[in-house]
């Protein structure tokens, strides 16, 4: 009949079916941000992350148990930021060189200054004060 779209095949439905619950769980599982209840997305306080040493000048080292990257510039100044993708919120799990990668979206952000090198994000990771105690990195809001 003209004017009238054509009906869905049984198959097509039974398929779009199957594969809607599959997509919507695994973007759900993807985007989620982080273990909600399970750990703050940064530190709240002052806490211990490392070694003092495991920064090496040039260099970051990353914490992803506190959700923290610590850097430490050529001249010796370190800096801290938090690791949540200021996009949607994920936990970022993935450091390579001095690049943070988000697994959600694919967001990506410079170690050493928390700014964006690739969206979709377009803010900058929050910046932490980062102290050295006893030889022991210190990170936090008010480290």
């Amino acid at each position: 009949m003209p004017g009238t779209s054509p009906s869905a095949s049984r198959r097509t439905v039974l398929r779009g079916a199957v594969v809607a619950p599959v997509a919507a769980g695994l973007g759900t599982a993807a985007c989620s941000p982080g273990d909600k209840g399970a750990r703050p997305a940064t530190p709240t306080g002052p806490v211990e992350v490392g070694a003092e040493g495991e920064v090496a000048s040039g260099g970051a080292a990353f914490y992803r148990d506190h959700n923290v990257v610590v850097s430490r510039s050529d001249d010796g100044a370190m800096t801290a930021y938090g690791t949540v993708c200021t996009h949607a919120g994920c936990a970022i799990h993935k450091m390579e060189g001095t690049r943070l990668i988000c697994p959600c979206h694919g967001s990506e952000f410079d170690a050493m200054t928390g700014e964006v090198l690739e969206g979709p994000a377009t803010v900058a990771l929050p910046k932490l004060s980062v102290r050295a105690e006893n030889g022991r990195l210190v990170v936090g809001p008010d480290a």
